[in-house]
């Protein structure tokens, strides 16, 4: 039954699948799991080895956490994405420890670390592939710091709502201004006070029912 549910969909997402042997194909999906998480769950807390994950439906947020209680985003998961550092078992380089949340109800299939580790190491195809997700992550995380250090806030501000519009394909963002200071690791207080310098030099519009974007060019300007 493991096979019939999570096969046909393995074999969309690893390119590696029809190249193992059946016995690992089939000990791949008796070792995986479908979880419908809710919206503000948190799913993996950083230290254990909660297996791969792999977006079916929703959005999920992988941040790390100060000891002062302060996290910062690393990036999002959104449907047909998949996260690596939530299995430390699987990659031993993995040193630090991340937290990831629903931030809304979300579906996803989860391999058991030690499983997908055992097949692992018996396929270098499957290492290959792990490594490559593992590092196109660590550039996100890089471009995030990147952000933070040696940007402006209208910069970071910019590019965030100009990822947004192309994501959603709208001209709005609907996330509060505390939730997009989650994101870029700032403070609600000093993304209200840029949004009403966008709104002033009419960049945007901001209202209750989210943030109008009224002059995209001046954006990706700001962004570039």
């Amino acid at each position: 039954m493991s096979q019939e549910i999570f096969g046909p969909v393995y074999k969309e997402i690893f390119p590696f699948w029809n190249e193992i042997p059946k016995g690992d194909r089939d000990y791949i999906c008796d070792n995986s799991r479908s979880f419908l998480y809710p919206g503000g769950k948190k799913i993996h807390d950083g230290d254990e080895c909660s297996g791969v994950i792999f977006v079916r439906s929703g959005s999920l947020r992988v941040y790390m956490m100060s000891e002062e209680g302060r996290d910062i985003t690393l990036y999002r998961l959104y449907r047909g994405d998949m996260c690596m550092l939530s299995a430390s078992c699987v990659l031993q380089a993995i040193t630090f420890d991340v937290l990831i949340d629903a931030e809304e109800d979300s579906e996803c299939y989860v391999i058991s670390g030690p499983a997908f580790g055992s097949v692992l190491e018996r396929n270098p195809n499957i290492k290959i592939f792990a490594l490559e997700t593992a590092v196109s992550r660590f550039s996100d995380v890089m471009w995030v710091m990147q952000q933070i250090l040696f940007m402006s806030m209208d910069r970071r501000l910019a590019i965030f709502l100009s990822d947004e519009l192309a994501r959603t394909g709208m001209d709005k963002v609907t996330l509060t201004h505390g939730q997009i200071a989650r994101y870029m690791g700032s403070a609600r207080e000093v993304v209200s006070r840029m949004l009403k310098y966008f709104a002033k030099e009419g960049i945007v519009e901001v209202s209750r029912q989210g943030i109008k974007i009224l002059d995209k060019q001046r954006l990706r300007e700001l962004a570039l």
